[in-house]
C-alpha cells in the first residue's frame, strides 16, 4: 500500500493499493497487445490524440495542480505552470509530428530513412516535477507509435493516477498508457521482460546505475537523466541585477528540488562582494510557507525524509569547515527549510561534489575564467549550467569549456518542449524533449532501393 502524506502538514492524503503480480502481468500484456496495432496507426491519429490530451490537461488544470501541491509540496502557482507546460508539450509534438516522422532521403544513395516505433517503453519517474517528468516521456512515446508504462514515485500516486485518467478521457485506446503502482524492486524484472523494449529513468545516480545494469543485462536501450550540481557563473561584465535575481529564483524554485536548479554560484573576484551581499539577502528573504498561499516563494520539501537528508548534508558541510547562513529547519509541523547559503566549502569535501536537493546554495570566489571553468567541471555531474557575461569571447569559452549537456547564457536554465534535455558524465546519457527525445526510442531504419550505388562491398 502506498501512502500520500502532505509535507506541509504531515496529514495523510490518501492510500493506493500496490498492484498484485497478476494485475501487473495483465497490464504488461495489454501494453504489448496494444503496441501490435498502435504501431501501424496513422500519424494524424496520434497527433489528434495528443491535441485532445492537451485539452484535458487544460480543463483539469486546477484539480491536477492541487494534487501536486498536496502530494509533494510545490507551490500552487508553480504546479499550475507545470500542468500548463505539459499541455504545451503535447501540442508541440502534435503540431510537429508529421515533419518529425517524415521519411528522409539518404544523400548519395537511392533510399530513405524511416523512423519507426520500438515497442513498449517503461518510464521510471521521480516526484519533483510529477506531471512534467512523466509527460516528457509520454508525449513523444505516443507520437512515435510506442506504448507507455509509468512507474511513478511512491509519494505521488495521486498525480500518476490523474495522468492516466487524462489520457483515457482523451480517448486513448486501451493499454496505450498505464500507470503501474509498484515498488522499485519490480523494475529490474520489468526491464528483463521481452515485451518491454526500452526504459527511461529520471532520478538519482544510484537509481540510474541500477536501471543501467538491468538494461545492459537485457541488451535494451536506456535513457538516464540523473543528478546535477549545476554551476551558475558570474563574470565582471554581467548585469548583476539580473544575475542576482535569476540566481535566487533558480535556487529556490521547487524548494530547490530540481536537477537543473543552479546549485553552485561561481563568481569572479571583481564582483564577488557585490553579488554575494545581494544574493544572500535574496535567499534569506525567500518566504517558505503554505504552498497554497500565493505569497509563498517556496513550499515545504517533498517529505520529512528529504528534509532530514538536506539537514544532514548541512551538518556535514559545517563539520568540514563551511559556514552556513540561514538554511535552518523552520518551526511548525511541515517539512520546511528556509533558504540558505554555504560559503567556504572546502573543494575536497564530500559536499563540494554532491547535489543538495533543497533551497541551499554554495558560493565560491574565482580569480578568472580559467578557474571558473575548472571549478565548474570539478564534479562528477554534467547536467546544466548558466553563465553570465556580456563578452562574446568569454561566452564562446564557456560553451565549449563547460562539461554539461546544457548551457544557458545570461538567463536561468529551464527545460522547454522543443529543446533537447539531458547531461553527460554521471548526470546520465541520452536526451529527452525536442525531436532528439522522440528519436531516442525509435527504430532509425534504413531503406535501400533497387539501383542504390555502391553494391554489396559498401558494408
Amino acid at each position: 500500500m502506498f501512502k500520500s502524506i502532505n509535507p506541509a502538514t504531515g496529514d495523510e492524503i490518501g492510500t493506493y493499493p500496490e498492484l498484485t503480480s497478476e494485475e501487473l502481468e495483465g497490464k504488461v500484456a495489454r501494453a504489448a497487445s496494444r503496441f501490435a496495432s498502435w504501431r501501424f496507426s496513422p500519424v494524424p491519429e496520434r497527433t489528434q490524440l495528443l491535441e485532445k490530451i492537451a485539452e484535458i490537461f487544460d480543463t483539469r488544470l486546477e484539480p491536477m495542480a492541487r494534487m501536486a501541491s498536496a502530494e509533494m509540496g510545490k507551490t500552487l502557482v508553480s504546479a499550475r505552470a507545470e500542468v500548463q507546460k505539459c499541455a504545451a508539450a503535447f501540442r508541440y509534438y502534435a503540431q510537429n509530428g508529421e515533419a518529425f516522422l517524415k521519411p528522409r532521403p539518404i544523400a548519395g544513395a537511392k533510399g530513405e530513412v524511416h523512423l519507426l516505433p520500438l515497442g513498449v517503453i517503461l518510464a521510471v519517474m521521480p516526484w519533483n516535477f510529477p506531471y512534467w517528468q512523466a509527460v516528457r516521456f509520454l508525449a513523444p512515446t505516443i507520437l512515435a507509435g510506442n506504448v507507455g508504462l509509468l512507474k511513478h514515485a511512491s509519494i505521488v500516486q495521486g498525480v500518476a493516477g490523474m495522468i492516466e485518467e487524462a489520457v483515457i478521457a482523451a480517448g486513448a485506446p486501451d493499454g496505450l498508457f498505464q500507470n503501474l503502482a509498484i515498488k522499485s524492486g519490480n523494475v529490474a524484472a520489468l526491464i528483463a521482460d521481452e515485451r518491454v523494449a526500452a526504459v527511461t529513468l529520471t532520478g538519482s545516480e544510484g537509481a540510474g546505475r541500477s536501471v543501467a545494469v538491468a538494461a545492459g543485462g537485457a541488451l535494451k536501450k536506456a535513457v538516464l537523466e540523473l543528478g546535477g550540481s549545476d554551476p551558475f557563473i558570474v563574470m565582471p561584465s554581467a548585469d548583476l541585477d539580473l544575475a542576482v535575481k535569476a540566481a535566487v529564483t533558480a535556487r529556490i524554485q521547487n524548494s530547490g528540488q530540481s536537477c537543473v536548479c543552479a546549485k553552485r554560484m561561481i563568481v569572479h573576484a571583481d564582483v564577488y562582494d557585490a553579488f554575494a551581499e545581494r544574493f544572500i539577502a535574496g535567499m534569506l528573504a525567500a518566504k517558505a510557507g503554505d504552498p497554497m498561499d500565493p505569497a509563498s516563494d517556496m513550499g515545504p520539501l517533498s517529505s520529512f525524509e528529504q528534509m532530514d537528508t538536506v539537514l544532514g548534508q548541512l551538518e556535514e558541510a559545517k563539520a568540514a569547515g563551511a559556514t552556513l547562513i540561514g538554511g535552518e529547519a523552520l518551526p511548525g509541523k511541515g517539512a520546511y527549510i528556509g533558504g540558505g547559503v554555504l560559503t567556504g566549502v572546502p573543494l575536497d569535501s564530500k559536499l563540494a561534489h554532491e547535489e543538495i536537493f533543497g533551497p541551499i546554495a554554495m558560493l565560491f570566489k574565482v580569480a578568472d575564467i580559467d578557474e571558473a571553468i575548472r571549478l565548474a567541471n570539478a564534479i562528477p555531474f554534467g547536467l546544466g549550467s548558466s553563465v553570465w557575461t556580456r563578452e562574446p569571447a568569454e561566452e564562446a569559452r564557456f560553451i565549449v569549456g563547460i562539461e554539461a549537456g546544457m548551457t544557458a547564457v545570461n538567463q536561468m536554465l529551464a527545460s522547454a518542449p522543443e529543446a533537447p534535455f539531458g547531461g553527460i558524465k554521471r548526470s546520465g546519457h541520452g536526451r529527452e524533449l525536442g525531436q532528439w527525445g522522440l528519436h531516442e526510442f525509435m527504430n532509425v531504419k534504413t531503406v535501400l532501393r533497387s539501383g542504390t550505388s555502391g553494391g554489396p562491398d559498401r558494408s
